[in-house]
């Protein structure tokens, strides 16, 4: 099956895991300690990232450390970014919406109180 890098952050795990990776390379077996699941699972979450293309693993010795490529995240910018005006202006209409039905509650509330002198 072909993931997408959509696949690979829908989980909150690896979401963790790309958190981990992000600063440094890391190996399977530390990658696996900062988590309350079994190895074989977080074996899954590793593999789903690689067939993403978010993570490379690279082979040291008897290790095998885990590397972030970012560059496929790119894809979701992209994704966002078609949407991040439609929503801008959506909002801001809102907000023009809030602030006019506010103002006209406050007249409104201040005509009825009676004159104080």
């Amino acid at each position: 099956m072909r993931r997408d890098v959509f696949q690979a952050i829908a989980d909150p795990t690896r979401r963790e895991i790309i958190g981990l990776i992000a600063h440094q390379s890391l190996n399977l077996n530390t990658v696996a300690d900062n988590f309350d699941i079994s190895r074989p699972a977080i074996s899954k979450h590793i593999k789903i990232l690689t067939q993403c293309g978010l993570l490379t693993i690279r082979q040291k010795g008897r290790d095998r450390y885990c590397e972030a490529n970012f560059k496929k995240l790119s894809e979701v910018s992209e994704w966002v970014e078609q949407y991040k005006s439609f929503w801008n202006n959506k909002l801001d209409a809102l907000g023009d919406f809030l602030n006019k039905e506010n103002a006209e509650n406050n007249k409104i509330s201040t005509k009825d109180k009676p004159n104080e002198k």
